[in-house]
């Protein structure tokens, strides 16, 4: 059965992957807000659904069918925060939140207009891909703010909307997406960096959620 929990997982799954590469079980846990032994048994449940498949010590993976599920969510989720922040003028670190209620209970039919009314995007308010209606989606920026060299330039392609607080902080900085960035030096703990000329120090647990499209050297 298709429950509104199925579909939290699958999506979480899917998002901590493309930040990770592996998804953990702890990990996942920590995101859903929910203690390991419950992970640990939905995780179960959906391996025998077969939306997901889970080797231990290797991490959770999802099937095709999973991915379909996530997609389809995520799609709606992110058309949603674009509408809030275009239309309504929600704050980008508050728009996932109200998306979080919506993303379940869309119409198909709704989900049409607000594709329609917003001019059929393709990024949401954080820089992320929207899926399409026949479940593609285009290819994600791999790079990290922490992974740029000292001197490399970059433009942020997107902002993980997982932590509100960080995207305060991020906006505070004006580090949003399409602002073009450079790494002036990375130490223990944070990494420098200049846009617009001034100069931030953005901790590492805030650049490792933001992802970059690397420029080349002039």
């Amino acid at each position: 059965m298709q429950t509104q929990a199925v579909e939290d997982y699958l999506k979480t799954i899917y998002e901590i992957q493309r930040e990770h590469g592996k998804v953990a079980t702890t990990v996942l846990a920590e995101r859903l807000d929910v203690a390991p032994a419950s992970a640990t048994g939905m995780i179960k449940k959906l391996a025998e659904m077969n939306l997901v498949a889970h080797e231990p010590y290797q991490g959770v993976r999802l099937t095709e069918s999973g991915r379909k599920i996530a997609l389809e969510v995520i799609r709606h989720h992110r058309l949603v925060e674009l509408y809030l922040a275009e239309s309504l003028g929600v704050p980008w670190d508050q728009v996932h939140d109200e998306a979080e209620k919506w993303e379940h209970i869309l119409s198909e039919d709704l989900e049409e207009r607000i594709d329609k009314a917003l001019g059929y995007p393709t990024l949401d308010p954080h820089g992320a891909p929207i899926p399409s209606r026949d479940g593609t989606i285009a290819l994600a920026a791999q790079d990290r703010l922490i992974d740029l060299r000292p001197g490399q330039a970059a433009v942020i392609a997107e902002v993980s909307d997982h932590d509100a607080d960080m995207l305060r902080i991020l906006g505070g900085l004006d580090l949003y997406p399409a602002t073009e960035v450079i790494l002036i030096s990375s130490q223990i703990g944070s990494v420098t960096v200049r846009t617009g000329g001034n100069e931030y120090q953005v901790p590492e647990e805030i650049a490792a959620y933001v992802f970059v499209r690397p420029m080349e050297p002039a």
